[in-house]
């Protein structure tokens, strides 16, 4: 294919080889995501940063003693500001220009804040450098999982993206113990403390910006601006360009361009943010719907408690009534358990879906997290009361709680809300779409950050109640609004989302439908032995249908 440069991995890798090569580079970007929300939390216990940024001094006991809440909030949550910036500006872009010079912008962003960061002097500096830093994450987070998604197979979506989000922890984890082997360098008061693990993420965004140009485009975005020969010729590379695995690859191909070619014409319009918050022109494509489900899948992913575990994890510690040294190693010791429930995440999420990945993960951590404010009050009354031995024990067990709060969040909630918007939109608008999600992770990431300092300091151990309640809140509203993905390719989603209804059960019973007068059934993802043709045919009857129901009724 000489319309891809010679040095391409396309021509060198195919299939599961190339799938992973992809993965790899998604994974760095991921990589440095984690890195970047783990890293503001030693950060902010670093005596030269804190002081310099005028927000506190040092305690009594050693740790820091916060004196301007809203500024220290405030510091980190600029950087969502700048996420949210950065996701649409990304969405814009990649649905534009592609994912790969996306890509590349995103990370060049990304270098310049984090060398912003690195040599800040004081919190204007800073909060403006967190900004720039917000909207390369920002551009990264918004096309990084449509990428990934759009070269995977729709049978191991959920594991490719999971395996991602391994990446993601194992980027906390390295900045809390960078972090922390720098908290003993010299005597404490060092700017090196905290500029080191800053600078830390450059190398990280050097070698994405160096790497990404060398690899494939998404096929999908290909077919979309017409570039179909090098879709097709990828494509085969993805999925195997010989015998029945090259029919597959065809197959898939014209699902694509019908799929463009019907979405093209089922919407009337342009399809800017705003005509595609409130679904405007998108007929029975509701776009808005879909925007408004990826918004709040986001910002309730927050608010189940994840947000302020991260950050503010040496707080929670506190109240439980650990020393600042022992919060510190008990909090990257629960980022490693952390890490290592993700793997659970890239075994179950193909096999039992989105949605029960969901349930089961709203009970266990909901039950966590009220035990933990329980179990931190009690240890509270035991250091009232002067009984040691009675705090040490319910200070273990709110320990222990938390431990099993982000245990259970690694292994469900963490990868979901990050997968399903770069699954449900139409190829079209995918990426501005998933920037909504990006959007929604934003609001609820800097709103909760705000005001996770204030909320510890009014509520205490209360605090953890309204993360348990909100755990609550989510398996009605994911049972009631949120249709399964898994197994569907990205192509049939369409066909998911065509009823008028909010309510999932109206969307799966118009799936049913659908399948039903298409006269066979849809192809079945969970089984390789349907004949590539008869696959091709029933997803293009089926989109063929779904178009006569998408176009805009004429006044």
């Amino acid at each position: 294919m000489d319309k891809i440069h010679r040095f391409n991995v396309v021509h060198r890798f195919e299939k599961r080889a190339l799938l992973t090569a992809i993965n790899c580079i998604a994974g760095l970007s991921i990589l440095f995501f984690g890195y970047d929300q783990g890293m503001m939390g030693g950060v902010n216990t670093a005596y030269d940063y804190y002081t310099k940024m005028g927000f506190g001094h040092k305690g009594a006991d050693g740790g820091v003693v916060v004196t301007n809440d809203i500024l220290q909030g405030g510091i980190v949550a600029v950087y969502y500001l700048g996420t949210l910036v950065g996701g649409l500006l990304g969405g814009w872009i990649g649905d534009r220009f592609g994912r790969i010079r996306t890509i590349f912008l995103g990370a060049a962003i990304g270098v310049v804040g984090a060398v912003l960061q690195t040599s800040a002097m004081d919190h204007q500096w800073m909060i403006c450098a967190r900004l720039v830093n917000g909207w390369g994450t920002g551009i990264l987070n918004s096309i990084i999982p449509v990428w990934a998604t759009e070269t995977a197979e729709h049978t191991s979506r959920g594991q490719f993206i999971a395996i991602e989000f391994t990446l993601n922890i194992f980027g906390v984890v390295l900045a809390y113990w960078i972090e922390y082997g720098c908290s003993f360098y010299g005597d404490g008061t060092s700017s090196f403390i905290w500029r080191f693990p800053i600078a830390f993420q450059i190398p990280m965004l050097l070698a994405l910006m160096s790497l990404v140009m060398f690899f494939p485009e998404s096929p999908r975005w290909l077919v979309k601006v017409g570039r179909e020969d090098e879709a097709r010729y990828i494509l085969g590379r993805l999925r195997g360009d010989t015998g029945e695995e090259k029919e597959k690859a065809e197959a898939e191909f014209q699902d694509i361009v019908t799929s463009v070619e019907i979405e093209r014409s089922g919407r009337k319009g342009p399809q800017s943010y705003f005509h595609m918050l409130f679904g405007i022109g998108s007929g029975k494509l509701h776009t808005g719907r879909r925007v408004q489900l990826v918004i709040w899948l986001q910002i309730m992913q927050e608010w189940i408690g994840i947000a302020g575990v991260t950050i503010y994890a040496p707080t929670i510690f506190g109240i439980a009534g650990m020393s600042p040294s022992k919060r510190q190693w008990i909090s990257g010791l629960n980022n490693i358990f952390y890490m290592f429930s993700t793997l659970i995440c890239v075994f179950t999420l193909d096999r039992i879906g989105r949605r029960w990945t969901l349930y089961w993960g709203s009970v266990g951590q909901g039950i966590a997290m009220a035990l933990a404010g329980a179990f931190s009050y009690l240890g509270q009354q035991g250091t009232l009361e002067g009984n040691l031995s009675k705090a040490s024990a319910y200070g273990d067990a709110a320990v222990s709680m938390v431990f099993i709060f982000t245990f259970i969040f690694g292994a469900t909630w963490l990868t979901v809300p990050w997968l399903y918007p770069a699954e449900i939109f139409p190829l079209e608008v995918r990426a501005k779409g998933n920037a909504w999600g990006v959007v929604g992770w934003s609001i609820g990431n800097g709103w909760l950050t705000l005001l996770c300092p204030v909320m510890f300091k009014a509520l205490n151990e209360k605090t953890l109640y309204i993360f348990a309640a909100c755990n609550a809140l989510t398996i009605p509203m994911v049972w009631a609004l949120y249709p399964e993905t898994n197994q569907r390719t990205l192509e049939e989603i369409d066909l998911l989302f065509a009823a008028d209804s909010i309510w999932n059960w109206e969307a799966e019973k118009n799936f049913t439908r659908l399948q039903e007068q298409m006269g066979v059934g849809m192809y079945d993802a969970g089984t390789d032995e349907e004949a590539p043709h008869n696959r091709k045919g029933s997803v293009t009857r089926g989109m063929s249908l779904h178009y006569e129901e998408t176009k805009p009724q004429e006044k």
